[in-house]
């Protein structure tokens, strides 16, 4: 059984979900219902799906991007790992840093919490700079307060506006 903070208890954390290898669409559909049927986690609300430029490694194709607001009982180092392990069912193949995949699930925030440690930093330490990642969020919840930049993401996303061409909503 997974190390819990309190069966009672509801963590709340903001997933980043990117996906551009195969059925991009189905990949993140596939994650959503992995994560709804752990019993520790559930999904509360899913942003816009947005296709997207790679940032990185350039040479591969779009992504569809969105974030998953979830409510968990995991502490952040089980949530990681069950993350991880849903990337892993879903075949993700970690080859190229920035690289092509089936399936990306980054934690954003969890709680207020700030955690700096060798396998998990949260706050998400790139997300201020990535439009793919701040769009989605601020669909959910763009009041939401960064705990290390002191800053709300919808004016991190207004910040980051005028740098980046934001991304496209994607219909399915």
């Amino acid at each position: 059984m997974p190390d819990i903070i309190n069966k009672s208890q509801k963590n709340i954390a903001y997933i980043g979900v990117g996906s551009n290898i195969g059925d991009r669409f189905n990949n993140i559909k596939s994650a959503e219902n992995n994560i709804n049927s752990s019993e520790f986690c559930a999904i509360s609300e899913i942003s816009k799906i947005y296709e997207t430029e790679p940032v990185g490694y350039l040479e591969q194709d779009k992504f569809l991007n969105c974030v998953f607001k979830i409510n968990t009982q995991l502490s952040p180092e089980q949530l990681l790992k069950f993350l991880l392990k849903t990337e892993k069912e879903l075949k993700r193949e970690r080859i190229i840093h920035w690289g092509p995949r089936t399936i990306d699930l980054d934690i954003l925030f969890y709680n207020n919490l700030v955690i700096s440690s060798e396998e998990l930093i949260i706050p998400h330490p790139r997300m201020h700079e990535r439009m793919f990642v701040l769009k989605p969020m601020c669909d959910l919840d763009s009041e939401y307060f960064h705990p290390v930049l002191h800053i709300r993401c919808g004016k991190m996303e207004e910040n980051l506006k005028s740098e980046q061409t934001p991304p496209v909503e994607w219909i399915p």
